[in-house]
């Protein structure tokens, strides 16, 4: 298994969160728009969602630091399992102009309002399905707030398929460390199906096999 590492949480933690006003704000409805992952759960309502997700710049920090981790450089490949957007991979391609990237997501108003600049690299496709790739295609995987929202077995899938494809792997979870962050995750997570602690992810890839590094985000 790899290691933990901190590199989206300095992002997670600057964001202000009212976990009771969501809870009670008609949140099972809530729930089943926001699973839709269409135009309500990115650009509608902060109630269903992002609350509008636009390109800010705020994801180049992460793609230094991944790029300094990995020692990657121009003509390397690069995937981004569940890209939304793309915003994370765009900021790849600035660093790394000739680098090959990839992203895919389940969600079509993300890839048809992806940054245009790489729109024509990413496509429409469920990451809980075996991946079109050979073995060890890339030389970095990532995955960002993406694998929490499969059921086990459906997790257990996704993480050998990054395992297989990706020679260095990343991946950002949400998880909680105690009672308090796991009532405000449950408040706050719209579409999170994997609840569990940190110990318990590091068992689950350890049952996957899966050796990438890692990271979890609290709602603290």
């Amino acid at each position: 298994m790899g290691e933990l590492l901190n590199i989206v949480n300095p992002l997670h933690k600057r964001t202000k969160r009212d976990y009771v006003a969501r809870m009670v704000d008609e949140k099972v409805h809530c729930m089943g728009v926001a699973k839709q992952y269409e135009m309500d759960y990115w650009d509608g309502d902060r109630r269903f969602g992002y609350g509008g997700y636009s390109y800010d710049g705020r994801w180049s920090v992460v793609a230094e630091a991944l790029i300094e981790r990995y020692g990657l450089q121009d003509g390397c490949r690069i995937l981004d399992f569940g890209c939304g957007k793309g915003f994370l991979l765009y900021e790849f391609a600035r660093l790394l102009p000739d680098a090959e990237i990839t992203g895919f997501d389940i969600s079509r108003h993300a890839i048809e309002n992806a940054k245009p600049e790489i729109k024509d690299k990413l496509y429409l496709a469920d990451g809980r399905e075996k991946l079109s790739f050979d073995d060890d295609s890339f030389d970095l995987v990532v995955s960002l707030g993406v694998l929490h929202n499969f059921k086990n077995y459906e997790l257990a899938s996704a993480l050998k398929e990054i395992e297989r494809v990706g020679r260095n792997k990343y991946m950002m979870t949400e998880s909680f460390r105690s009672d308090q962050e796991l009532f405000n995750l449950q408040c706050w997570a719209l579409t999170c199906a994997a609840f569990m602690m940190p110990e318990e992810w590091e068992w689950f890839f350890q049952q996957c096999g899966y050796t990438g590094d890692y990271e979890f985000i609290y709602f603290e």
